[in-house]
C-alpha cells in the first residue's frame, strides 16, 4: 500500500501543480480536503524557508502524516525584491483576488522604467512525523510585463514573461511549466527524498 503524503496547502492550483510534477512517484498524495482537515497556519516567518517549514510542521502535526509544503514569491528588482514573502498578501484591498494583486503590482511599477526584471523563488519543505525536515529550493528568472497574457496559471503568472520562450507563465503549456517553474525546480530537487519515502528507506542527511 502506497504511503500517504499530505500536500500542505488549501490552494487548488498549487495542489494540481504539485500532483502533476510528482505524478511518477508511487505515493498516495492527499489534500487537506481529502482528509477533512481545515487548517490555515499563519505565515509569520521572515523568509520562504521559515513559512514553508511552519506550514509543513503544522500540517504534519495536525494529521500525523508526512507533509509537503512550499512557500514561494515573486521578487521584482525595481521594487527592491518586493513583493517577496508578501506576494500572496500584496494588496491593500480586503479579500484581494489574484488580479487585484497583479494590478497593484503594475500600479507600483508605473514609476519605474522598464524592463522590470524579476524572478520567482520557491522553497519546498518535507516534514516527517519523527521531526525530520528536508528543504529544497528553485528559482526561475523573467520579467514583468504591463498587460496580462494567458489563462492557464494563477497568481502573478499572467504578467511574468519568460524571455527565452516569449510566453508568460500563464501561456506556457502546463506540461512545460511543470518542468521549468520555480516550484518544479524545488520539487525536482525534493524527488530523491520522496523516492526514499516511497521505498520506506531511512534518510541519510550526512
Amino acid at each position: 500500500m502506497a504511503k500517504q503524503v499530505l500536500i500542505a496547502t488549501q490552494n487548488p492550483g498549487k495542489i494540481k501543480e504539485i500532483l502533476d510534477i510528482l505524478k511518477q512517484l508511487d505515493l498516495d498524495f492527499v489534500s487537506p480536503k481529502d482528509i477533512g482537515l481545515e487548517l490555515n497556519p499563519r505565515e509569520t516567518g521572515d523568509s520562504y524557508a521559515d513559512n514553508a517549514r511552519l506550514k509543513a510542521k503544522a500540517y504534519c502535526e495536525a494529521s500525523g502524516l508526512i507533509a509537503l509544503a512550499d512557500d514561494s514569491g515573486l521578487e521584482v528588482d525595481a521594487l527592491s525584491g518586493a513583493p517577496g514573502i508578501y506576494s500572496a498578501r500584496f494588496s491593500p484591498k480586503e479579500n484581494a483576488t489574484d488580479q487585484d494583486r497583479r494590478m497593484f503590482l503594475l500600479e507600483k511599477l508605473k514609476a519605474c522604467p522598464p524592463p522590470w526584471t524579476a524572478h520567482f523563488h520557491c522553497i519546498a519543505v518535507l516534514a516527517m512525523p519523527e521531526g525530520i525536515f528536508i528543504e529544497t529550493n528553485g528559482i526561475v528568472k523573467g520579467r514583468i510585463i504591463p498587460e496580462e497574457r494567458g489563462s492557464q496559471g494563477f497568481g502573478y503568472d499572467p504578467i511574468f514573461l519568460i524571455p527565452e520562450l516569449d510566453q508568460t507563465m500563464a501561456e506556457v503549456d502546463p506540461a512545460v511549466k511543470n518542468t521549468i517553474s520555480h516550484r518544479a525546480k524545488a520539487l525536482s530537487a525534493m524527488f530523491p527524498y520522496m523516492k526514499l519515502v516511497e521505498e520506506n528507506e531511512d534518510f541519510d542527511l550526512n
